[in-house]
């Protein structure tokens, strides 16, 4: 999310280690009350706060060091950082991709290995029916059960999660 903010990797990482530390502090005193707000929406701000305060930093440094536009004839470094507008698509989409590989991780620990296998060869990684038979040495019909199965399995962890945070 960082990244996408308009952060180089430096200051990405800066953001990741302080939002940690952040959360790491809250976290004695920590209750969570569902009618205050989600986990989600709460790491959000929290997230959203170490961005905004990396942007102010470049800003105020930015100010200090280059010259003004009509001097150099150049767009001052302010004007080409990205405004952190659109973080909440960010954050949800992240957060959904975070989702989807905890709620896999549980899922795949669940399922006969060779059901995976087939799970993630076909839908995972996208193969043509055709070769994942080929592959595997199974039917088209065992191929569709695993992925129906699994799938079904997911949606199932991801909701679980969902209402966990």
């Amino acid at each position: 999310m960082a990244l996408r903010s308009g952060l180089n990797e430096t200051e990405a990482q800066e953001v990741v280690q302080e939002t940690v530390i952040s959360v790491s502090k809250h976290m004695p005193d920590f209750h969570y009350d569902r009618a205050k707000g989600s986990f989600k929406g709460w790491l959000l701000q929290m997230t959203k706060w170490r961005i905004t305060d990396h942007l102010r930093r470049r800003r105020r440094e930015a100010d200090l060091h280059v010259r003004p536009r009509e001097e150099t004839g150049l767009t001052s470094t302010l004007e080409r950082v990205p405004d952190p507008v659109g973080m909440d698509a960010v954050w949800d989409e992240e957060w959904q991709k975070n989702l989807f590989t905890a709620a896999l991780g549980q899922v795949k620990t669940s399922v006969k290995p060779r059901h995976y296998q087939v799970f993630d060869l076909y839908v995972l990684r996208k193969w043509p029916i055709a070769k994942v038979t080929a592959a595997l040495g199974v039917n088209i019909g065992q191929v569709y059960l695993a992925k129906h199965r699994i799938t079904l399995a997911l949606k199932k962890e991801i909701k679980r999660l969902e209402h966990r945070y």
